[in-house]
């Protein structure tokens, strides 16, 4: 008989056989996703939850070790405290993408529930394991200790300031997504599942291992005769292989012939029918290498014998092509027309 591991997630008893992270077994089999997953290794913490009221990552914890404790995510705050992490983080402006912010607000808690006046230097100590992508760390500490001063009674919640009646120019303005990214209710793309788009499939790519090598040749036919596997894109698949914000110059994916330029290039995009059958296939690609001496410095790129890393890209509406140093310019195929 299988192994059963018990455990309350917000006052709520589950039981499951399967012994695997946490953070999966709360967002997959739960579908709670204000545990976000932002590295699997427990080095960014936003899965921040609560265990047994201390904070913890969700990703390094398994549901083995789970057994018996008592696991409390956002949705599981006390409602006073989720209405003041609310006001004190829209107050303050430390909202900015979201992503981080549920792992920020489950470090916060978790302190103040230690220690309800907390210093500048203990809400730094406690968040030192939340990454922040956006760099918002300022505004985070200040919205921890605005969140700890309302729940002390020191200060009140200002309803009209999230309501945004009053605003112009040089007032305080309460963004119109914070209540969501607080509480972990806004939906970014991982957090998208068969709940919400029955029928959905899974991709992901297979990447390079190298920081630089030239592709000499992708194998793709055993994962395509895998049950379950949608389809295979490659680099020839994309109508516009270049992407980037003002010079388009990093290839979506490295084609057959070409050469890699980082680690993580990605070489072929599988696609299947879930993420059991989509890990098999990506294991089933197979890629030949001809490994390449890397440019690892500015010192190294500088040098007169230095490979170039792109023959050609594209910038505001031109291709731009690189020989011997000089730029041609090309109109792009929208403007010939």
């Amino acid at each position: 008989m299988a192994q059963e591991f018990t455990f309350t997630v917000n006052g709520v008893e589950h039981t499951t056989t399967q012994n695997k992270p946490l953070l999966r077994y709360l967002r997959d089999d739960l579908h709670i996703h204000s545990a976000k997953d932002g590295c699997s290794e427990g080095a960014c913490g936003t899965c921040t939850i609560h265990v047994d009221g201390a904070a913890v990552k969700a990703c390094v914890l398994t549901t083995a070790l789970a057994a018996g404790r008592d696991i409390v995510t956002v949705e599981g705050l006390p409602e006073n405290v989720r209405e003041a992490f609310v006001y004190a983080f829209g107050a303050v402006g430390a909202v900015q993408c979201g992503f981080c912010i549920p792992g920020m607000v489950m470090a916060g808690a978790a302190l103040i529930a230690e220690d309800p006046e907390p210093t500048e230097e203990q809400i730094k100590y406690a968040i030192r394991g939340n990454v922040c992508r956006c760099t918002g760390y300022k505004k985070i500490i200040e919205g921890i200790a605005l969140a700890a001063a309302v729940l002390r009674g020191e200060k009140q919640i200002d309803e009209d300031l999230e309501r945004g009646d009053d605003y112009g120019v040089g007032k305080r303005a309460f963004r119109i997504d914070v209540r969501k990214k607080v509480l972990g209710e806004g939906k970014y793309p991982d957090d998208i599942d068969e709940i919400d788009q029955p029928g959905l499939t899974y991709a992901s790519a297979v990447r390079s291992k190298y920081p630089r090598a030239r592709v000499l040749s992708i194998d793709t036919s055993k994962a395509e005769a895998l049950p379950g596997v949608v389809g295979i894109l490659r680099a020839e698949d994309v109508p516009v292989n270049q992407v980037g914000h003002l010079i388009q110059d990093w290839d979506v994916m490295i084609a057959q012939g070409d050469i890699t330029r980082c680690v993580g290039d990605a070489i072929v995009l599988v696609v299947a029918e879930d993420e059991a059958t989509l890990e098999k296939a990506k294991k089933l690609v197979k890629i030949d290498y001809e490994p390449l001496e890397p440019v690892r410095n500015i010192v190294e790129a500088k040098a007169a014998d230095a490979p170039r890393l792109h023959d050609s890209f594209f910038a505001f509406g031109n291709t731009v092509e690189l020989k011997d140093c000089l730029l041609y310019t090309s109109p792009s195929p929208r403007d010939r027309g």
